[in-house]
């Protein structure tokens, strides 16, 4: 019986390896084989580090409540992880063809046993760099959706394309990490009038640079920057549309901060600490702002049918093919074997080690170079 590697976190500050059998592969499912899993240096890390909101609060999905009592997941927790790209090593199915290399949602394992009727997958094309499929299945619908929620808040249910929202605006991305970058990135090529990208970390604002976006440091006061440069008629200066893509509070507010009278933040960042620091009676009050979720849970209102998940994958996949080499050189930062995932993760969630994109790989890959 074959078995899988994966990643265990046990409790707060502590990851291992675990070893676990695999089923066998049942009439129209398949076994893939881990190539590379990326890691989520934002969402992961809350279970490593004990803030997620899952651990402490039982989630009713009916409600869409958090509500006091058992903790929805509890620890050990396993298999966390959306960012996977598998080899098919063995398929029952006419769905996906033996060898081919797909893009999954299954959490950093080393195998994996799929079935196409529950398991989502995305077959990569033959064009892309495989270790960019990490993005194919989660992380670039999610940045996606962050466009297509900003198309909808501008032409409602006649979006049509996912630049709709920023062809022609001026769009400030808050936050230089993944989500950030790849957002920035979706915005340039979706036509925006200017791109700036806004961080307090130099080297994130050089990744963005080399991805085509303008950069401001926080520290330069970017609202007083771009109100200054960026205006629209008398008494109204700013930006069009703000992506905010870091969780922290004084990252929401500086993003209200950037707006133009009655323009549209869309938040797509994860606050495990609250935001105390958002005053919600200054600027968001005082400019009629709008202030929009975009989490890949759901598209806008009414847009379900014509941008499903797939086709957030497929605007990742031309995403990714105009700007692989880019996004190859300067986001992916680390790549280590499969066996250093338990160091990786635990020294990032102290803050001694620091990346933009973490990949994990196989160990015979990291052993073969």
């Amino acid at each position: 019986m074959m078995t899988s590697n994966v990643l265990s976190i046990d409790e707060p500050g502590e990851v291992c390896l675990v070893e676990e059998k695999l089923p066998d592969v049942p009439e129209g499912g398949f076994l893939v084989e881990t190539v590379y899993s990326g890691v989520s240096a934002g969402t992961e890390l809350t279970y490593v580090k004990g803030t997620n909101p899952y651990l402490t609060s039982t989630w009713d999905p009916a409600l869409g409540l958090f509500l006091e009592g058992s903790p929805s997941v509890s620890y050990p927790v396993r298999g966390i992880g959306y960012m996977q790209v598998g080899r098919v090593a063995e398929t029952r199915t006419r769905a996906v063809s033996e060898g081919a290399l797909v893009a999954m949602c299954y959490g950093h394992r080393t195998a994996y046993v799929a079935d196409p009727m529950t398991d989502r997958f995305v077959e990569l094309p033959g064009d892309l760099d495989p270790i960019l499929g990490i993005y194919v299945a989660h992380m670039g619908p999610i940045c996606a959706n962050g466009l297509l929620h900003a198309a909808h808040d501008l032409h409602g249910p006649a979006v049509r394309d996912l630049g709709d929202g920023v062809r022609g605006r001026r769009v400030v991305v808050v936050g230089a990490g993944v989500v950030g970058l790849l957002t920035a990135l979706f915005a340039v090529s979706g036509g925006a009038a200017e791109v700036v990208v806004v961080d307090e970390t130099p080297a994130r604002l050089e990744i963005a640079a080399a991805l085509g976006a303008s950069v401001l440091a926080t520290g330069d006061d970017p609202a007083v920057v771009l109100k200054r440069r960026w205006r629209h008629a008398p008494n109204d200066r700013g930006a069009d549309v703000v992506f905010q893509c870091r969780g922290r509070p004084r990252a929401l507010a500086l993003g209200l901060r950037l707006l133009r009278p009655q323009g549209t933040l869309v938040d797509l960042a994860f606050y495990t600490d609250g935001a105390d620091e958002v005053r919600l009676g200054e600027e968001f009050h005082h400019n009629g702002l709008t202030l929009r979720c975009a989490q890949i849970g759901r598209v806008p209102r009414g847009l379900a049918h014509a941008w499903d998940r797939e086709r957030l994958s497929h605007e990742t996949i031309a995403l990714l093919r105009r700007h692989g080499g880019p996004l190859r050189e300067h986001v992916i930062t680390d790549v280590v074997g499969f066996s250093d995932a338990p160091r990786l993760l635990t020294g990032l969630a102290a803050r001694r080690l620091q990346t933009v994109q973490a990949v994990l790989r196989d160990d015979v890959q990291d052993e073969g170079g």
